[in-house]
């Protein structure tokens, strides 16, 4: 039986990293970003601004070389040259079946540095190749093919129907992790416990929303870099503040209203104050 509780304002505002004087960019975190493709670029210039607008000290985007020159025009304070990394961001907007060889190596070695990582979309693969703590992000049928691939056929309205359940298989299955994207959200540790919350508004279930998703997921946890890797369980927490933010930056970019996955992004330092407002 999976021991879930539920998510607060007050958790999210435990989990947020706020700068203090005597903070430079290095340590509020450097989150390495390793996504997009010649095929879908948006996913890089999407994840890359969550990251920005979650509050990240600093961006390394070293993914695909026709994407870079989008995330600059959006992000010009990105820097493109390898370097001090905290945590990664890798998959979004990439295709596992077309890894190029050099790619592979270049994701091989982020793995193997023992950070944390967030794997999202054609990352969630490698779930059992990271040497640090480990987040994986599937919808419901990704997780599916997750599990089937290792054994475990499921359908997706099976997961749809019993979340917690089969995010939990999961986190079991890959000793990761698990935030199982949906109407409500679930994260997951490997011994069962972890978090449920509403992801936002409906409006959310929009093109590129879980790029941004990623985005902010890598910004948090680069900001507590040492903390996952002193204490990995702690990875379901800040995964849990990273899509609590999400949906509220949904909420208020939305206003009951169509939204488009930038929207999200420019609303997260609003969703961010009011937290640290109330709190």
């Amino acid at each position: 039986m999976t021991a879930i509780s539920g998510w607060t304002d007050a958790d999210t505002a435990a989990e947020y990293r706020v700068p203090v004087p005597g903070d430079d960019k290095y340590s509020r975190g450097v989150v390495g970003i390793l996504t997009g493709s010649a095929r879908y670029p948006g996913a890089a210039v999407l994840g890359v601004e969550g990251a920005a607008r979650a509050g990240t000290g600093m961006i390394r985007y070293l993914g695909d070389e026709g994407a870079a020159r989008f995330v600059l025009q959006r992000r010009p304070e990105a820097v493109t040259a390898p370097g001090r990394v905290q945590a990664w961001v890798i998959g979004s907007g990439m295709d596992a079946e077309q890894r190029s060889g050099e790619l592979r190596e270049q994701i091989e070695a982020a793995l193997s540095q023992g950070l944390p990582v967030v794997l999202d979309a054609g990352a969630l693969d490698l779930a059992r190749g990271t040497e640090g703590p480990t987040l994986v992000t599937p919808h419901a049928g990704e997780l599916a093919k997750l599990l089937g691939d290792r054994g475990v056929e499921v359908e997706r309205r099976a997961v749809e129907a019993d979340g917690a359940g089969w995010a939990a298989r999961a986190a079991e299955l890959l000793g990761v992790t698990v935030l199982l994207k949906g109407s409500t959200t679930f994260v997951v540790r490997p011994d069962g416990s972890g978090h449920r919350l509403q992801a936002g508004p409906a409006w959310l279930a929009t093109a590129g929303s879980g790029d941004v998703l990623a985005g902010i997921l890598g910004a948090l946890a680069a900001a507590r870099s040492d903390d996952l890797v002193a204490d990995p369980a702690r990875f379901a927490r800040v995964a849990a503040a990273g899509a609590w933010l999400h949906g509220r930056a949904g909420e208020r970019a939305s206003g009951g209203g169509p939204l488009v996955a930038l929207d999200i992004a420019e609303a997260l330092p609003g969703a961010i104050a009011a937290l640290l407002h109330d709190s």
